[in-house]
């Protein structure tokens, strides 16, 4: 029971089945209406792996990420961890020492 409200939370499960229900649509833009209960929504868990890796795009230490994401060990963050093509070009352009001259 929340203090503040009286409610009842909402528990994870309850939250996650509510998320991919009404995100089936979304996950699914070539799908029609029709086939809306054979369809596979987003899970909160894709959400957090999203999150986690643009965290380590945009360079955020490996400690935090390991704090953020409850992993215990380096090895379990490595599937979310992997930095784009993108992320790698900016990771080596802002460390170029020709770069750093020319500014």
């Amino acid at each position: 029971m929340c203090p503040q409200t009286g409610r009842a939370r909402l528990s994870y499960r309850r939250a996650e089945e509510i998320f991919e229900e009404n995100t089936r649509l979304l996950a699914n833009p070539l799908a029609s209406p029709e086939d809306i209960e054979d369809l596979d929504g987003w899970t909160l868990h894709r959400i957090r792996h999203s999150a986690l890796t643009h965290d380590a795009d945009s360079g955020t230490s490996t400690p935090m990420l390991l704090t953020r994401s409850r992993h215990a060990s380096v090895r379990s963050l490595e599937q979310y961890a992997r930095p784009g093509v993108d992320a790698v070009a900016r990771h080596v352009a802002q460390r170029d020492p020709a770069a750093r001259r020319r500014r």
